[in-house]
Protein backbone atom coordinates (compact mmCIF):
# COMPACT_ATOMS: atom_id res chain seq x y z
CA UNK A 1 0.00 0.00 0.00
CA UNK A 2 1.03 3.52 -0.67
CA UNK A 3 -0.34 6.69 1.50
CA UNK A 4 0.07 9.69 -0.69
CA UNK A 5 0.02 12.74 1.82
CA UNK A 6 -0.25 16.34 1.06
CA UNK A 7 0.29 19.34 3.65
CA UNK A 8 -0.60 22.95 3.48
CA UNK A 9 -0.60 25.94 5.41
CA UNK A 10 -3.88 27.10 7.10
CA UNK A 11 -5.81 29.58 5.31
CA UNK A 12 -5.62 31.77 8.29
CA UNK A 13 -1.63 31.79 8.22
CA UNK A 14 0.76 34.11 6.51
CA UNK A 15 2.46 32.32 3.54
CA UNK A 16 5.33 34.31 2.49
CA UNK A 17 6.54 31.56 -0.08
CA UNK A 18 2.81 31.53 -1.69
CA UNK A 19 2.72 35.02 -2.10
CA UNK A 20 6.10 34.86 -3.74
CA UNK A 21 4.74 32.46 -5.93
CA UNK A 22 1.61 34.64 -6.71
CA UNK A 23 3.97 37.77 -7.58
CA UNK A 24 6.33 35.73 -9.69
CA UNK A 25 3.21 34.64 -11.79
CA UNK A 26 1.62 38.13 -11.77
CA UNK A 27 5.35 39.63 -12.69
CA UNK A 28 5.66 37.56 -15.54
CA UNK A 29 1.84 38.17 -17.08
CA UNK A 30 -0.43 35.21 -15.80
CA UNK A 31 -3.58 36.94 -15.08
CA UNK A 32 -6.17 36.07 -12.57
CA UNK A 33 -3.97 34.21 -10.13
CA UNK A 34 -5.46 34.54 -6.76
CA UNK A 35 -4.25 33.22 -3.36
CA UNK A 36 -1.45 30.55 -4.05
CA UNK A 37 -0.58 28.13 -1.04
CA UNK A 38 3.09 26.22 -1.27
CA UNK A 39 2.59 23.06 0.97
CA UNK A 40 4.68 19.62 1.07
CA UNK A 41 3.73 16.11 -0.83
CA UNK A 42 4.85 13.11 0.41
CA UNK A 43 4.71 9.01 -0.41
CA UNK A 44 4.61 6.67 2.23
CA UNK A 45 5.28 2.97 1.21
CA UNK A 46 3.07 0.60 3.81
CA UNK A 47 3.36 -2.65 4.35
CA UNK A 48 0.47 -5.42 4.89
CA UNK A 49 -2.88 -4.84 4.03
CA UNK A 50 -5.06 -3.59 6.43
CA UNK A 51 -6.29 0.00 5.18
CA UNK A 52 -7.97 1.13 8.42
CA UNK A 53 -4.65 0.35 10.57
CA UNK A 54 -2.74 2.07 7.59
CA UNK A 55 -5.09 4.75 7.95
CA UNK A 56 -4.77 5.36 11.81
CA UNK A 57 -1.29 5.24 11.69
CA UNK A 58 -0.48 7.62 8.85
CA UNK A 59 -3.10 10.06 10.72
CA UNK A 60 -1.10 9.92 13.61
CA UNK A 61 2.05 10.06 11.95
CA UNK A 62 0.94 13.39 10.36
CA UNK A 63 -0.54 14.85 13.20
CA UNK A 64 2.05 13.99 15.70
CA UNK A 65 5.72 14.71 13.27
CA UNK A 66 4.92 15.15 9.84
CA UNK A 67 3.07 18.67 10.09
CA UNK A 68 3.02 21.60 12.53
CA UNK A 69 -1.15 21.20 13.30
CA UNK A 70 -0.88 24.59 14.83
CA UNK A 71 -0.44 26.17 10.96
CA UNK A 72 -0.72 23.39 8.74
CA UNK A 73 -3.93 20.77 7.48
CA UNK A 74 -3.14 17.69 5.76
CA UNK A 75 -4.67 14.90 3.91
CA UNK A 76 -4.12 11.83 2.63
CA UNK A 77 -5.56 8.86 0.79
CA UNK A 78 -4.03 5.14 1.19
CA UNK A 79 -3.66 3.31 -2.12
Amino acid sequence: MKAKIVITPKKAVLDPQGKSVQNALAHIGYTGIGAVHVGKYLEIELAGTDKEAARKQIDDACHKILSNPVIEDYQFEIE
